[in-house]
């Protein structure tokens, strides 16, 4: 697990911008972070630290991040505890502020990572590139592939120009302006609805392949689903936005009933009048970007 260059030394070869801190949060991930860690260590170009905050696991996460953290001391372990339950996007965005609490400001790149992935050797050293190629460009990541009867396959779950919540890279300035994460399910789809919103352009990049080792959702319970369409409504998107994004999320995930649990979830949010993670306006440039994506694909 060492790292030759274990004091983080290596030079940016793009002229000294580019230095990117990585956040991930982990819960019982002993399997899996190991191998994560591993092709973080292994890039061309390496991170000026790596955090990892480990949510209440009761396995070896612990144990196993401070094995690497012996080594590379650029790797650090923050502790958090929390609920046992696993409802998407709060609880892993309250994991990320505790860890980027730790940070300094001394980066123009913060990531956010999921720990069970691998990723290719050259995967940050291509995003940075993407970066340094256009100033207007906030956000870049590559694409997660899942195995399937011993082949990669993407993991096709949502439109090529989105980048996945399990490997979301920021610029330093577009993720000051968007406000930081939000710890609600459907920050991931806001982050960049706001980028859009600042006119900040995001870059997908499709030679990137990531070895997602666990599926999205898998332990996702009927309350977490219920919440995706509370997220829906949060985004600001409206009834027939979030009747449509349902349908399509449902198809993609080849679950055709959980529409339902979506449009339910909608419409609890409604009735509870949940706050908004967005303000009025953001939420009317998001409907009619929304729209605007929609009548593209139809026509």
């Amino acid at each position: 697990m060492n790292n030759s260059d274990s004091q983080n030394t290596s030079s940016s070869p793009f002229g000294g911008w580019g230095a990117y801190y990585i956040v991930i949060p982990a819960h019982n991930e002993q399997d899996l972070i190991g191998l994560t860690l591993q092709s973080l260590i292994s890039q061309t170009v390496l991170p000026k630290k790596i955090v990892v905050v480990n949510d209440n696991s009761t396995d070896k996460t612990e144990e196993i991040v401070l094995d690497y953290a012996k080594e590379n001391p650029y790797i650090s372990l923050v502790n958090k505890t929390s609920s046992a339950i696993h409802l998407p996007g709060s609880k892993v965005i309250q994991a990320f502020h505790k860890g980027f609490e730790t940070l300094d400001d001394n980066y123009d790149i913060i990531v956010k990572l999921d720990g069970d992935l691998i990723f290719p050797p050259n995967y940050f050293e291509t995003i940075i590139s993407h970066f340094q190629s256009d100033p207007k460009i906030g956000m870049a990541g590559g694409f997660c592939y899942i195995e399937k009867n011993g082949d990669w396959i993407l993991e096709n779950l949502t439109d090529k120009d989105h980048i996945r919540g399990a490997l979301k890279a920021y610029r330093k300035e577009t993720f000051q302006q968007i406000g930081g994460l939000k710890a609600s399910m459907g920050w991931d789809t806001v982050d960049e609805l706001l980028c859009k919103y600042y006119d900040w352009k995001i870059v997908t990049d499709s030679s990137l392949h990531v070895k997602h080792l666990k599926p999205t959702g898998a332990n996702y319970s009927k309350t977490a689903r219920y919440k995706q369409g509370e997220a829906f409504y949060t985004l600001g998107y409206g009834f027939w936005i979030t009747a449509i994004a349902s349908a399509k999320l449902a198809m993609m995930k080849k679950k055709p009933l959980l529409f339902f649990d979506y449009i339910k979830g909608f419409l609890k949010a409604k009735k509870a009048k949940t706050p908004l993670l967005v303000t009025e306006m953001q939420a009317k440039f998001i409907r009619n970007y929304r729209l605007q994506k929609m009548k593209k694909k139809l026509f």
